[in-house]
Order: C-alpha cells, then sequence, then structure tokens
C-alpha cells in the first residue's frame, strides 16, 4: 500500500512540472504579448507625437491668422470719432449717385453736397487726365479753397470752423482734419478710385490707390503748410509725423506718384539748383524739386548739405527784397532710379498778410487806423500807424513815452520793449 502511495505521489510529482510548464508559458505569452504592446505603443506614440506637434503648430498659425483678421475687423472707419467728437461719415451714396447719374434716393442735403462737388470736379478735371493728375487736381483745389480758421475774424453766415462732413465744408469752406478727409474721399470716390480714411485718436488723413499702389495723402496739414508737403506719400515717409494702425491697412511703398518724382526738375548737378531756384520763387508758398543727371556722390551729397545751410540763411532771414521770407526746409526724397534721391526744397511764406486782406501801408489802412486812434484817444503809433504823416496824427490823446517803444510785429497785434 505505501508503495501504490509512493508511486502516486511519484506520479503527481511528475505532473507538477508540466503543469509549471504551461503557466511559464502563458506568463511568457503574457509578458510577450506586452512586450508587443508596448512595442505597438511606442511606435505609436513616436508616430502621435510628431503629428501632434504639428497640429499645434498649425493651430498656433490658425489662431496668429484669427488674431489678425480680428484686429483687421476692429478697424473701424466709417462711424469712427476723431478725438471723440468728429464722426467720419460714409458718402458712397453719393459717389454712386454720380457715377450712375440718379440722385432720386438721396436726401435734400445729399443732393446739395452731389451739386457742390459736381461743380468742383467740371472746374478742375479736365479730358484725357490720368488718375494722379485729376487726384493732383482735386489736391490743390482743397488746398486753395478750404481753410481751417485763417482768415478774417468775423464768422460769415454759412461759417463753420469745425466743418466735418463734406456738406459742410464745402458750404461753409471750411474744416477740421476729418472734413478734408471725407471730402478728398468723396472725389476720389466720385473718379472711380479706391480711397480710405486712415485715422489715430487725433487726426485722420487719406490713403488713395493709384495704378495698384497706395499713397498717403494729408490735406489738412498742406492746407495751412506747404504745398506737396504730406502729399502722395509712401508707409516710410508718412511715419515722419504719423502714427496709424499699419496692420489695418494696405501698404503704401511706391514712389512711382510721388510728386517728387513727378515734379522734379532735372540739374546737372548740385551747384545748378540755385539759379533754377531763383526763376521760380515768386514770394509765395512752394515746394521744388530736383534731380540730377547721375546719382551724387558721398562728397556732392556734402556739397548739397553745405548749400542747403546756406539757401537757408538767405531764404528764412528775409535777405531777398521781394519776399519777406520763408520758413524753409530741405528733404531728400527716394527716387525711382536705385540708390538716387532727389532734393526737395519746402518753402512756405511767412508774410503776415492774408490773400486778399488789407495791406497795412495801403492808404485805406492809414484812414481806418486814423478814426480808431482819434476816437478811442490813442497814439495811431500802437495801432501800426507808425508811418503816418504828422498831419495825420491826432491832436489829443497819450502818445507813447520814451520808455514804451512799441512796434508793429506784423501778426495783428503789437509789442513793448
Amino acid at each position: 500500500m505505501n508503495t501504490e502511495l509512493n508511486e502516486n505521489q511519484e506520479a503527481m510529482e511528475v505532473k507538477k512540472p508540466k503543469k509549471g510548464g504551461k503557466v511559464v508559458k502563458i506568463i511568457a505569452a503574457v509578458l510577450l504579448s506586452a512586450c508587443l504592446v508596448a512595442s505597438l505603443g511606442l511606435n505609436i506614440y513616436q508616430a502621435v507625437v510628431p503629428n501632434q506637434k504639428t497640429a499645434d503648430f498649425i493651430d498656433y498659425i490658425l489662431d496668429r491668422i484669427a488674431e489678425e483678421e480680428e484686429k483687421e475687423n476692429e478697424y473701424i472707419e466709417d462711424g469712427y470719432k476723431v478725438g471723440g467728437e468728429y464722426e467720419i461719415r460714409s458718402t458712397t451714396h453719393i459717389s454712386d449717385a454720380y457715377k450712375s447719374g440718379d440722385d432720386s434716393q438721396l436726401s435734400e442735403e445729399d443732393k446739395k453736397t452731389l451739386g457742390m462737388a459736381k461743380d468742383v470736379l467740371d472746374e478742375v478735371i479736365e479730358d484725357g487726365m490720368t488718375d494722379y493728375q485729376k487726384e493732383e487736381a482735386v489736391y490743390k483745389w482743397l488746398v486753395a479753397n478750404i481753410n481751417h480758421g485763417r482768415g478774417g475774424v468775423i464768422s460769415r453766415p454759412g461759417m463753420d470752423r469745425s466743418a466735418f462732413t463734406p456738406y459742410s465744408v464745402l458750404t461753409s469752406r471750411s474744416a477740421v482734419c476729418v472734413g478734408y478727409a471725407t471730402t478728398f474721399r468723396l472725389f476720389m470716390n466720385m473718379m472711380g478710385m479706391d480711397c480710405h480714411i486712415v485715422h489715430n485718436d487725433y487726426h485722420s488723413w487719406d490713403l488713395v490707390k493709384l495704378d495698384g499702389d497706395w499713397y498717403h495723402v494729408d490735406v489738412y496739414s498742406d492746407a495751412h503748410g506747404v504745398l506737396y508737403g504730406n502729399f502722395n506719400m509712401t508707409d516710410e515717409m508718412a511715419r515722419n509725423g504719423h502714427s496709424w494702425d499699419e496692420s489695418a491697412l494696405p501698404e503704401a511703398k511706391s514712389v512711382k506718384y510721388s510728386p517728387a518724382v513727378q515734379n522734379a526738375v532735372e540739374v546737372d548737378g548740385v551747384l545748378d539748383v540755385p539759379a533754377a531756384m531763383k526763376d521760380v520763387l515768386d514770394g509765395k508758398s512752394t515746394t521744388l524739386f530736383y534731380k540730377f543727371k547721375e546719382p551724387l556722390t558721398e562728397d556732392e551729397m556734402k556739397t548739397a548739405d553745405f548749400l542747403v545751410n546756406i539757401l537757408d540763411m538767405v531764404l528764412s532771414g528775409g535777405m531777398l527784397e521781394d519776399s519777406d521770407g520763408y520758413y524753409f526746409r530741405a528733404s531728400w526724397y527716394p527716387s525711382d532710379r536705385e540708390d538716387d534721391y532727389i532734393l526737395g526744397l519746402l518753402l512756405e511764406s511767412h508774410s503776415s498778410e492774408e490773400e486778399g486782406g488789407i495791406d497795412m501801408d495801403s492808404p485805406e489802412a492809414k484812414e481806418i487806423i486814423k478814426l480808431v486812434a482819434e476816437a478811442f484817444g490813442l497814439d495811431p503809433v500802437m495801432l501800426g500807424g507808425g508811418d503816418l504823416e504828422d498831419g495825420d496824427f491826432p491832436s489829443e490823446g497819450p502818445a507813447a513815452s520814451v520808455e514804451e517803444v512799441v512796434t508793429w510785429n506784423g501778426g495783428g497785434s503789437v509789442e513793448l520793449r
């Protein structure tokens, strides 16, 4: 019996390894499967991670594009109030009526605006003009005919010194910057040209498209400055005195229709500039551009700098007999030739007399001074009548003392010294 028991135990012992081998195999299979899964997972991870990085990068780019588009969409042209007061208002309906010949849908005020604007275009636009010539003609008309507070001190009927719509601008012939910008845009749109109004919190001007390129035009600044001073500028030129959201508007980089390129007079060299200038000076504000047959060398550029300093002494110092002097500024403008520049000389007459005003030396002025001096018992010298003849002085009234020598400063007031 013990023998049978021992045999059974041995049989059982023999069977144990077999059972254990099966387990080992199962464990080995599980481990192998785990390794395979791990290996596959690693491969999947290695494939997914770069793809995820690419996806993240694409998402980043798309987010940036969306941000830029949103930023552009935030730029408001019509409806924006410059200085929180002067609203930029759409005039598309007026320009569309002009192009279609149908003004039946316009309000009475808009019809009057259209009529006044049409009269201006009939006056300054000629058959065969290029878009640049049309733009320049309108620009010159606005500079010459719309002021912003200059002239008489008495408000005339219809005058609006804060005019900011084309209607009020063309009616009163006066404007703030928004008035100049919206009126210029109206004219450009009437002639079929694209035009935006550029603005910041305190100023506005225009961006006009010519032959596929954009140019900055600030009529307001030139109306009391120098002709062409802020006309058809590139972004680079406009940044000198202007700031705006450049991401929201087209880039202006062409010089083809800059006034320097379009109006430059060619001279042989720097030393020919003074004679060329003298031939065209008339005592009024003007802008002169000179290009040279060959690009200037470094030494010739130095010669030009010295020449400009001497011209400044002559022109700003009032040394010319036929002029009261100029505010003088010189600048280099990019040429349409590579690595070449055009010399721009901007001269603003600082004569105190307004066109159409009364000359202080005229008989009319002397008579007015005499009458006012007599009425208030004043010395005519205090009113600018220092050159009145002795017999013209009033017999009564206080005279200027020796200690208080009164001089006329030419600006509508007197100075004591």
